[in-house]
């Protein structure tokens, strides 16, 4: 079918005598009866007699061969020789990438307007052998052609019907871009990828696309006054900017005289400001330098007094441990000499009593009537000891054993 000079598409299966004829086969689109555009994708070539003598096999497209008429899949390319009947070549499937062309005519728009959408998309087989396998064995050229018809028809449609007639150029993308996710969706299961979609050409009815385009240089014209109207504004507000900048420039020359009387009083100001830190801190330091000399002054005094008192305090400190001293020495040697004249009188208190004790032992062997009289004297003599160590007023004090002998001695048992 021929829409103004853009056939439609149509994908076929067709029969060839040899495999060496494909490539040929494949490159022959031609235009049938209907006015549609033939494009073949799958060729299946005569299968031999009895047998055939050699068969070559080309490297182009996918090969797929039987034997007694089931799938044994792709068949490498090159020579067979003596080439059985019962084996045949059952499919030979192009790996080109196809254009597939789908135009649409009188689609109505959302405001009713029938317009001619053009629309153009490439696919491929494959990429594999098994690819093409599943192609031809679950989808066919027939029925793939059919599906792609369909498709494309009621997805134009379908968008055209979607918006009104000034917006239809304005969808190509979009719809390149929906179409082609939705037909891969559909058509991946079988072995097909589709590569790209998009439309090539929207035609309006031809009152109506006069009639666009006078509205397209209607609005070219009034876009161009627009910008001069906008040249002539923007003129003005230049002319406007300026002046304010003259002004503006103005204000801040005086400004910047302000300024600079400002910052003149201000370095005026600073200037007394400093003379009068200057003095104060001459002053201040006249001040300070008066009240170290009494600080340096009082200091040396009082290490001058604390030096006297320190002198003072060891002149004392070492009358003190003389006398201390001294004392201890005359104690020591007074103890000392009290002891040596005790320990004298002992002796002469021992020698005494020893003397007194033999002659008692003396008398009592001679006779035992002067007892009596031995014992009155004895005891008298003691009282006599006692007396003079009672009148003695430098006290003695002997412990130990000489202290419990005399003690015994003098006081003997009753």
């Amino acid at each position: 079918m021929n829409f103004q000079g853009t056939p439609h598409s149509k994908l076929v299966q067709r029969k060839i005598f040899s495999p060496l004829f494909a490539d040929k086969e494949f490159s022959n689109i031609n235009v049938n009866e209907e006015g549609f555009s033939e494009i073949p994708i799958v060729l299946v070539p005569r299968p031999p007699l009895l047998f055939s003598v050699a068969l070559n096999i080309p490297s182009g497209p996918f090969v797929l061969w039987q034997k007694w008429h089931r799938n044994m899949g792709q068949l490498s390319p090159g020579v067979r020789w003596v080439w059985p009947g019962w084996c045949r070549i059952s499919h030979m499937i192009t790996r080109a990438t196809i254009t597939y062309n789908a135009p649409a005519r009188n689609c109505p728009t959302a405001d009713n307007v029938m317009v001619h959408v053009d629309l153009s998309l490439t696919f491929r087989i494959g990429p594999d052998a098994d690819a093409a396998a599943n192609f031809v064995y679950k989808l066919g050229a027939h029925r793939f052609d059919e599906l792609m018809s369909a498709e494309t028809e009621e997805s134009i449609r379908g968008l055209v019907y979607s918006v009104t007639h000034d917006r239809v150029n304005d969808l190509r993308e979009e719809f390149a871009l929906g179409m082609l996710s939705t037909l891969n969706s559909k058509v991946n299961l079988y072995g097909v990828q589709i590569m790209n979609v998009k439309i090539t050409d929207v035609k309006l009815p031809p009152d109506l696309q006069e009639r666009l385009e006078k509205t397209t240089a209607f609005k070219t014209k009034m876009s161009e006054q627009e910008k001069i109207h906008e040249n002539r504004v923007r003129v003005l507000e230049d002319e406007a900017t300026r002046s304010i900048e003259t002004i503006r420039k103005s204000n801040a020359r005086k400004l910047q005289e302000i300024v600079a009387n400002r910052k003149r009083y201000e370095i005026e100001r600073r200037e007394m400001e400093e003379t009068a830190r200057g003095k104060a801190r001459v002053e201040e330091i006249r001040a300070m330098t008066e009240a170290d000399v009494a600080l340096k002054k009082s200091l040396g005094c009082e290490t001058v007094e604390k030096v006297k008192a320190r002198q003072e305090a060891e002149a004392l400190l070492k009358k003190t441990h003389i006398v201390c001293q001294t004392m201890k020495i005359e104690a020591e040697q007074k103890v000392s000499v009290d002891i040596k004249s005790s320990e004298a009188e002992l002796a002469v208190a021992e020698s005494k009593a020893a003397a007194m004790i033999a002659r008692a032992e003396a008398e009592a062997d001679g006779a035992e009537a002067l007892k009596e009289k031995r014992r009155y004297e004895l005891e008298w003599e003691r009282l006599k000891v006692l007396e003079a160590i009672a009148s003695n007023k430098s006290k003695k004090f002997i412990t130990g054993k000489k202290g419990d002998a005399i003690l015994k001695e003098l006081i003997p048992d009753m």
